[in-house]
């Protein structure tokens, strides 16, 4: 193989292989740990279009909506799998 036709395939390759990953935005939200939002922040997030509300665990609908909006598809890339810390919240 000629030097100029493996350069051609490498770079090639490297599109393949990027082409597939879609980036995440700058203005895309990110992870809110609180499940049951209270008081002043459920009206701050409330007031937000749910586009721009952060991610949440469990709110499966929200999520869904917002990834789909960002990254045209409903599913979470193997980055957004990893657990989130959630803290309990005492009454």
């Amino acid at each position: 193989m000629s030097h100029r036709r493996i350069h051609a395939l490498s770079f090639l390759t490297v599109i393949a292989i990027f082409s597939g990953v879609a980036p995440a935005e700058a203005s895309e939200p990110g992870w809110l740990p609180v499940v049951v939002a209270r008081g002043e922040q459920r009206e701050q997030i409330q007031s937000l279009p749910i586009e721009d509300r952060p991610y949440r665990p469990l709110h499966f609908y929200g999520n869904t909506v917002r990834r789909m909006h960002y990254r045209g598809t409903p599913l979470p890339s193997p980055a957004g799998l990893r657990p989130v810390p959630v803290r309990p919240t005492l009454r």
